[in-house]
């Protein structure tokens, strides 16, 4: 069987980590893989941009051009159906509309497997009028693919960013004041996962699909408690942190008062507690056997050995 061409929409932190993961699979065989970048960013001066263009290419990766924010959907369809599967990595943040546009290109195009933009949570879990409007345009996607034949789809829903927990902005663990917060309560629960894991899974699905194919799929760095996360920092930093709730009134009051705030947006989500985490053992990862990085492995490896300052302990 010939290995499936594969294109990967962005080369962010998730793209570059699929795009190495399809690259070093042992089920490649040589596969084509492509990458979508826009021109500007392909011919930049920016060192660290051509060091990233340097990298994909030494992965054997193809320069695709196209700008899945503004590129019309007849031009990314135009690039989409030059390959077998399409994996579109770039989410956060982004214009409403964009992963519809996006799915559209995709069907457009005919691709014969989409992996679309879901790597976060169990948005039918959360349903329709959450805290984050564009929530909602998760659930259509899955509606649009759901409702046709032609191309067939793969959600993986990986929870949070590992490192994501530890955003300032975020405000679940406060490095510089070594404080944790808990969201919603002490025993509400979120799933964390790291995106080179994530690149693993994805890679995975794509050239050993399986059960995969038309479903919704988990995978799982860990899953943890806000009031484990807590135990594990003081355990890791052998100090120990301040621990503040967070509960689900002070949260509300919070986006009330600023109800553009991406990130109290997010705080409000996963204050609910419901549809951000699930059981390690129910996951893709650990039907096949799969190791990952926990959480604890995390903070330890990104420790600076020759400073107690580091990434994830001050």
């Amino acid at each position: 069987m010939a290995t499936p061409s594969i294109l990967v929409v962005g080369a962010g932190e998730l793209g570059t980590a699929v795009a190495t993961a399809l690259a070093k699979h042992p089920h490649r065989r040589r596969g084509k893989i492509g990458v979508l970048r826009r021109a500007e960013t392909q011919r930049s001066a920016d060192s660290a941009k051509q060091a990233e263009t340097a990298r994909l290419s030494a992965l054997g990766a193809v320069h695709e051009t196209g700008d899945f924010v503004s590129s019309s959907v007849a031009e990314l369809a135009d690039v989409f159906r030059r390959y077998d599967v399409v994996v579109q990595c770039g989410g956060f943040g982004l214009p409403a509309g964009t992963q519809l546009r996006v799915t559209e290109a995709a069907l457009r195009a005919g691709v014969p497997r989409f992996f679309p933009w879901q790597f976060g949570v169990d948005y039918p879990t959360i349903g329709l009028g959450s805290a984050h409007e564009l929530f909602d345009e998760m659930l259509e996607v899955r509606t649009r693919l759901r409702g046709q034949t032609a191309t067939q789809w793969t959600i993986v829903s990986t929870g949070l960013f590992m490192s994501f927990l530890f955003v300032p902005s975020f405000g679940v663990v406060q490095l510089d004041k070594r404080v944790v917060r808990a969201l919603g309560s002490w025993e509400n629960r979120v799933t964390v996962t790291t995106p080179e894991d994530i690149g693993t899974m994805v890679a995975e699905a794509a050239y050993v699909p399986g059960d995969t194919v038309n479903s919704v799929v988990f995978v799982a760095g860990e899953t943890i408690s806000y009031g484990r996360l807590a135990d594990l920092l003081d355990s890791v930093s052998e100090a120990k942190f301040d621990r503040k709730l967070w509960d689900i009134g002070y949260l509300s009051s919070e986006l009330q008062s600023e109800p553009n705030d991406l990130m109290l947006k997010y705080r409000n989500i996963f204050g609910a507690g419901v549809g951000v985490a699930w059981d390690v053992d129910k996951t893709l990862n650990h039907q096949r056997g799969i190791a990952m990085t926990s959480l604890e492995e995390y903070v330890r490896e990104n420790r600076d050995p020759k400073s107690r300052r580091s990434r994830v302990d001050p």
